[in-house]
């Protein structure tokens, strides 16, 4: 009977689930409904909007919201004139709503107002409390200067560019800035600390998020400029028990000192320590470049895993286009030769004049992936699928196109020397059937609500399929084996001239056929390997298991077949989360937990893990481990917003190095750029009060020098 009675109870609440992302009291439901007169869209109150707004109040019984201040402010005024939308309480429960108050002149006005009757109840004015308890009266002018700085480091404006943007505004008569003076404090000779100001505001809020979520996601990004200056970007994945729903959050780009990956779990841990991640909370960590990866067995995970007992490394699922990395690779020999080739090749042609439709491709493939043949940097052309495409398709008018300048040119004799190569010629068949495999895997990881249950698949049959090429060779390379021709050579028994596409092969024989088998078997291996370091087996059995156990799309297509279903799967997650859930209690919920999860086969990975996460819901409250299992599978660092940002925060470090000295205000500037919401979001008000404390306590000057 109980078990029926929690069935009907689950089915009806999941039935009329609600769609908020709000935060109510435990015990209480969702506060109140909007006004809006089509009744299609509720909003509910939110609590965090009281760690924003300190003046904001709510009354549960009302359903309404007040503005502390203004309410203070009307009692004083015997007229009544302070009235507005926040003294006699409003439903609008939009955070936009609290913006336009919060700017208002009814609300500045009540400051004054309360500021003046605190200074008369307080003669002492320098007394230490009185500065929290009087509110920062925001200033339109000081907005104004604020807005600016926030969108040029949004647009990515250079700082000196901000004295003439405020004087085009004065022009086109910016009544803010033109109305009144801003102070001392704001010129534009303060943008650095101005940007500081912004982005200490979007880290609190990070801190906030951290704070609540019940366990975290790390991403570490490691970049080297030409200059062997390294640096780590740092993200972080969060859940929100409000509504379930994730986020992600870059925390800041560091400097890093010389040493190898346990330097970096150094500096990974202070990042924790900074933000207040606890080590238990810590779920995921993905350590996404070439020399993390490298040292990934002693290196990063490692060194964490000592203190955060739930940790699992893992590549990040959401940056697929560095799956086959070049440098891991590298130690192939032939592999820096062949790129020196096209390389050289690239360099000579990519500006050629000649009308050829083959070195017009050479151009177009510059452009589509944003090569840029000035930087210093290294370029990998051996993992760039367009580019040795374009090399293979021009091939024969790149031949004679070299041998027609080879009298006149060393270098243009070197090239088609090379080009000739049986070896280079096969090198690059090999990479155009090895290439497009990662470029099927890459995509994969691209798609925003990705099917966790094929990951394993896929990297299964991209390992066959690499192992398989080792001994029957690719269809690229088989064609062109097939398609050579064979002449014998002249004076010399059992060697042959080999023709491809009318040109003459050099380095064809047999020791040379016999050391390109060698290179082949070694490069395929190599990246074989590379591969399954990446996605190693118990990472690919967790999370198989999350998924079999949290996507309803994995059930089986009868009820009377999940009896068995996901027995093994459940068991090894609750072996590794055996320290934050209670073993015999999941494995007695998990019959009714299934039933429910057959009935909702309609949901995705993502929607039911929410279902289970939002702390109000009776999914929640019914199946404690199974939310806590499903908090872990939301944490884990994925999607297409990762993956931008990520590729956001490697432009911007990119350039942002070129303008400024030893990343001086680099991280606030790119924390602005990547985590800053629209201006109308952002609270200026709380920018302003945190900017002008520091500014007085002498924060900045000490953080700059």
């Amino acid at each position: 009977m109980r078990t029926l009675l929690l069935e009907a109870r689950c089915a009806s609440t999941l039935a009329d689930f609600p769609a908020t992302s709000s935060m109510v009291p435990p015990g209480k439901k969702p506060a109140g409904e909007t006004s809006n007169s089509n009744k299609k869209c509720k909003r509910y109150f939110n609590e965090h909007w009281k760690e924003e707004f300190t003046w904001l109040e709510f009354d549960y019984e009302r359903k309404l919201m007040f503005c502390a201040e203004c309410r203070q402010a009307l009692v004083k005024n015997k007229h009544g004139k302070a009235e507005n939308a926040f003294t006699v309480g409003t439903d609008n429960f939009q955070r936009h709503a609290l913006l336009r108050h919060v700017t208002s002149g009814a609300h500045r006005q009540a400051l004054a107002v309360n500021r003046q009757q605190l200074a008369f109840d307080t003669p002492r004015a320098g007394h230490p409390e009185l500065r929290s308890l009087i509110k920062v009266e925001v200033n339109p002018a000081k907005v104004a200067v604020l807005t600016t700085v926030y969108w040029m480091a949004k647009e990515e404006i250079p700082d000196e560019k901000c004295s003439s943007l405020l004087s085009l505004q004065k022009f086109n008569l910016c009544q803010a800035l033109l109305a009144s003076e801003h102070s001392e404090f704001y010129h534009p000779g303060s943008v650095r600390e101005m940007q500081a100001a912004i982005a200490k505001v979007l880290h609190n809020e990070d801190r906030h998020r951290i704070k609540a979520s019940p366990f975290i996601g790390l991403v570490v990004d490691e970049t080297v400029d030409v200059l062997e200056h390294r640096s780590l970007a740092v993200f972080t994945t969060t859940v929100s028990p409000c509504n379930g729903q994730t986020s992600t959050t870059f925390l800041g780009s560091f400097e890093l000192p010389a040493g190898g990956a346990s330097t970096v779990a150094g500096k990974v841990g202070e990042v924790m320590r900074s933000f207040g991640i606890p080590s238990m909370k810590l779920t995921w960590l993905s350590a996404d470049s070439a020399s993390l990866v490298a040292e990934r067995l002693s290196g990063v995970g490692t060194a964490l895993g000592s203190l955060c007992p739930l940790l699992t490394e893992v590549h990040c699922l959401s940056h697929g286009t560095s799956l086959l990395l070049a440098e891991s690779i590298s130690t192939i020999e032939y592999l820096q030769k062949y790129e020196t080739t096209v390389d050289a090749v690239y360099r000579l042609y990519s500006s050629f004049q000649g009308e050829g439709e083959s070195l017009q491709e050479l151009r177009r493939v510059l452009d589509l992936c944003e090569i840029d043949l000035g930087s210093p940097k290294a370029i990998h052309w051996t993992s760039i699928f367009p580019a040795v495409e374009a090399i293979d398709s021009s091939w024969p008018t790149l031949v004679l196109l070299l041998e027609s300048q080879a009298e006149c040119s060393p270098v243009a004799r070197g090239l088609c020397e090379e080009l000739k190569k049986f070896q280079f010629v096969a090198f690059t068949k090999i990479l155009l059937d090895v290439l497009p495999i990662f470029q099927k895997l890459s995509r994969f990881f691209q798609i925003e609500d990705f099917d966790l249950s094929i990951l394993k698949p896929i990297v299964s049959a991209t390992a066959t399929t690499l192992q398989a090429q080792q001994s029957t060779s690719g269809q690229n390379l088989q064609e062109f084996l097939r398609e050579m021709n064979k002449h014998p050579q002249d004076g010399r028994e059992g060697e042959s001239r080999l023709y491809y596409k009318g040109v003459e092969l050099a380095n064809c024989s047999q020791v040379h056929l016999k050391h390109f088998e060698h290179l082949k078997d070694s490069y395929l291996e190599k990246v074989r390997g590379n591969l399954l370091d990446r996605f190693p087996s118990s990472v690919l059995e967790a999370i198989s298991s999350f998924s079999a156990i949290f996507n309803p799309k994995c059930y089986p297509q009868s009820l009377e077949d999940i009896g068995s279903y996901g027995v093994s799967e459940l068991n090894f997650l609750l072996r590794v989360y055996s320290r934050v859930v209670v073993s015999e209690r999941a494995l007695s919920d998990f019959p009714l937990f299934k039933r429910i999860v057959f009935s909702l086969s309609q949901l995705s990975f993502k929607d039911l893990c929410v279902k289970l996460v939002y702390s109000s819901s009776e999914m929640h409250e019914l199946f404690p481990d199974f939310a806590v299992l499903a908090a872990i599978a939301l944490a884990l660092p994925l999607g297409s917003v990762l993956a931008e940002k990520i590729r956001r925060g490697r432009e911007l470090l990119q350039r942002g190095r070129s303008r400024l000295a030893r990343d001086q205000g680099l991280s606030d500037l790119m924390k602005i750029a990547i985590d800053g919401p629209a201006i109308s979001e952002f609270n200026f008000a709380l920018a302003i009060e945190c900017y002008e404390s520091m500014r007085e306590s002498g924060f900045i000057v000490a953080q700059v020098k």
